[in-house]
């Protein structure tokens, strides 16, 4: 039953807007990423319905014309599911939904979906279950007979499937309990990691799929589940690492995204209070992504407004084995070099910043290293009279 589920995919097409706050260029970026997400949760898009407009409209989120063509397309072409790039207002998913006669999603319920499927401890599924609750709640009008009609698939997983006939008042009390169940789990996970003792803790931090659960892996010589797909990392995992003779704690977190979900944010409060409590920060950047500039500056931005940007860091541009863009760097064709690189503002950030490839294991002993001299920094306000542990892996050098 599962593997047949597996390989059912669900036909659909995407719909993204240009105005003011996003030109051609910036959607299309953000089209592709959309792609990505439906295709980590079991989709295959077949067209992308772009429109320029000042304003999302506020009855069809696109204009009245643009909507009768989408409309057209999907049921010439026994489209399953229209996706929006951007969160559809409880008034709009009700009016296409009627008007397109088709199971309308947007990119949060997208996103949601997503973590509903990677969620595996109960902790993990706690959390998204209370994100869609939440997401849910000021769009039941109409909801629950679309979702009859439909009949689950993408989007549709955890409350959807399970509480079809549930009303407004069954559904806050639900949140109600869910929220008081996690704040009992989060007292529990702040308890454990109070008995971690007095360890340096290092996080690593990063857009989704940029490599961080790959690097885990290397780092750390564990089994952590690492996929090329969105959110392949939903739970976090705890690892301790030594260097050398330098024991710390590794942990592995959800990624970032652009636009994540409010309510996401909200519910994995506990993940990001793992980067919170971390003594040293590893920001890991997909260098091979043409816009991995853009998501290194929004994992900062998400950094400083959880207040951890002032936190040591060590930037690592990851998948330099990938990357093909050199004229970026420098006229012709040929292999970038690391000094080529150390000469970019990438690494002139003043953090200490290096180029990896976790998969082909390139510069990892340099990354280890890096990660030591950190990691003894702040292990020496510790415990300062350990200096035989430094001395120990020095003469190793």
């Amino acid at each position: 039953m599962l593997e047949k589920k597996e390989a059912q995919y669900e036909n659909v097409v995407l719909v993204g807007l240009i105005n003011r706050n996003q030109d051609e260029d910036k959607l299309e970026e953000y089209l592709d990423e959309l792609e990505f997400l439906a295709f980590t949760a079991g989709a295959e898009v077949s067209k992308r319905f772009v429109q320029k407009l000042d304003a999302p409209d506020s009855k069809y989120f696109v204009g009245s014309g643009k909507l009768d063509e989408i409309t057209q397309f999907v049921h010439e072409n026994d489209i399953d599911t229209v996706i929006f790039d951007d969160e559809l207002t409880p008034s709009q998913l009700k009016n296409i939904e009627r008007k397109v006669d088709r199971k309308i999603i947007d990119r949060t319920q997208l996103i949601m979906d997503i973590f509903a499927q990677r969620a595996q401890t109960s902790y993990a599924r706690t959390q998204v279950e209370l994100a869609q609750y939440e997401y849910f709640l000021p769009r039941l009008t109409g909801l629950w007979t679309h979702l009859e009609r439909q009949r689950g698939g993408i989007g549709m997983r955890g409350p959807g499937e399970r509480e079809i006939e549930t009303d407004r008042r069954i559904i806050r009390d639900r949140i109600t309990f869910l929220k008081k169940k996690l704040e009992t789990i989060d007292k529990q996970m702040a308890t454990q990691r109070t008995n971690r003792g007095a360890l340096v803790r290092v996080a690593l931090v990063g857009y989704t799929n940029v490599g961080k659960s790959t690097l885990m892996n290397l780092l750390s010589k564990s089994e952590v589940f690492a996929e090329d797909k969105l959110f392949a990392t939903l739970d976090t995992t705890v690892r301790k690492v030594v260097i050398g003779n330098l024991p710390f704690l590794l942990t592995d977190t959800v990624g970032f995204i652009r636009k994540l979900p409010t309510q996401l944010i909200e519910s994995f409060k506990s993940t990001l209070d793992e980067v919170r409590e971390a003594d040293l920060l590893i920001h890991v950047v997909d260098i091979s992504h043409e816009s991995f500039e853009d998501h290194y500056n929004s994992v900062n931005q998400i950094l400083t407004e959880i207040e951890c940007m002032d936190k040591p860091m060590i930037l690592v541009f990851n998948k330099i084995d990938s990357f093909s863009a050199n004229q970026q760097l420098k006229e012709g064709e040929g292999k970038v070099s690391l000094e080529e690189w150390k000469k970019t503002w990438m690494a002139k950030s003043g953090a200490p910043t290096i180029f990896i490839s976790a998969t082909e294991k390139e510069n990892i002993d340099e990354l280890r290293r890096m990660i030591y001299e950190e990691v003894k920094k702040i292990h020496i306000t510790r415990f300062p009279y350990n200096d035989f542990l430094f001395e120990y892996y020095d003469d190793l050098e």
